[in-house]
């Protein structure tokens, strides 16, 4: 099943909202911190460290 990466970080963004209580401004920062670094160089040495 394919989830586009904008739900994921939706979802993913509301449940630490939800659970951890963490300031707004920390979620924002994280949630387009990833989507940048997604879209960058380093997401392939990234992938390759997590395989």
């Amino acid at each position: 099943m394919d989830v586009p990466l904008w739900l994921a970080l939706l979802v993913v963004g509301f449940l630490g909202i939800k659970f951890i209580r963490p300031p707004w401004w920390l979620v924002a920062v994280l949630l387009l911190g990833g989507y940048l670094l997604a879209d960058s160089l380093l997401s392939q040495v990234i992938d390759t460290a997590v395989k």
